[in-house]
């Protein structure tokens, strides 16, 4: 048996139902290598060591549940890294599909990561807690709509897919969580550089209250801030916008 830890945000999936739901999000795509965040338990892991011709990982943190799995499923035995997500280099060289319930305490690091890797990972499917499963989703306009939007849909179609209720887990957590599906996008947008986007979305939106002017002002020209576009807020921009506005900096 195993233990659960609060201090590594353990909430362990157990409903079958949204279990198969993830498998089906999956399965939709074609993949030959598969990376698992967070086995835990293994509820979705003894699914995906039975999808057939590919080449399946997971990362684990907690030494007791890479011990737990390895019992249970011999087959994993040379398959677990055990280590931090986010220390960790890409564990497969080529082209490898993410999946997970992520740690809700490190999700917006995980997606950053993932952004790190988006040359080898063209699709993700994922559990988060819902507010940050919208927040990655999020269209220009709404209120939900920030810095994560933005630099995560700037490489990634996100779909969001369903809620998952809190009493799908044990133990049950106090939020409800949500399924988001990322897919890479085949074209790359035009900025000038995406070091120079990143710091133009979150210039942007550390005022969000401002007008664009008032909140990136120190990045123009005078002569460029009477463009009546940085009469609006950050969040009433679009990703493209964005990306067009880097060939006017500074």
């Amino acid at each position: 048996m195993y233990t659960l830890k609060k201090s590594l945000g353990q909430h362990f999936l157990k409903d079958k139902e949204m279990i198969g739901k993830i498998l089906d999000a999956l399965k939709i795509h074609s993949f030959e290598q598969l990376l698992e965040v967070g086995p835990g338990a293994g509820a979705l892991t003894e699914h995906l060591i039975k999808i057939s011709e590919i080449d399946f990982k997971a990362v684990e943190l907690d030494e007791e549940k890479i011990t737990y799995l390895k019992q249970k499923h011999s087959v994993l035995n040379d398959k677990i890294i055990s280590a931090d997500f986010l220390n960790i280099e890409p564990p497969f060289s080529g082209s490898f599909t993410v999946i997970g319930n992520f740690p809700y305490n490190i999700s917006t690091q995980i997606l950053f990561k993932i952004v790190d890797w988006k040359e080898q990972v063209p699709v993700v499917i994922g559990m988060f807690q819902k507010e940050v499963a919208e927040r990655a989703a999020a269209k220009s306009g709404s209120k939900t709509y920030g810095v994560l939007s933005v630099l995560i849909q700037a490489f990634y179609d996100v779909k969001y897919l369903f809620d998952v209720p809190p009493e799908c887990f044990n133990p049950p957590p106090k939020v409800m969580s949500g399924v988001i599906e990322l897919s890479r996008k085949s074209e790359a947008l035009p900025y000038t550089t995406e070091a120079a986007f990143a710091r133009l979305v979150k210039m942007a939106f550390n005022q969000r209250r401002k007008t664009l002017r008032n909140a990136v002002k120190g990045m123009f020209e005078p002569e460029v801030l009477q463009d009546e576009l940085f009469n609006k807020r950050a969040e009433q921009l679009t990703i493209q916008q964005f990306a067009a506005l880097t060939h006017r900096m500074r």
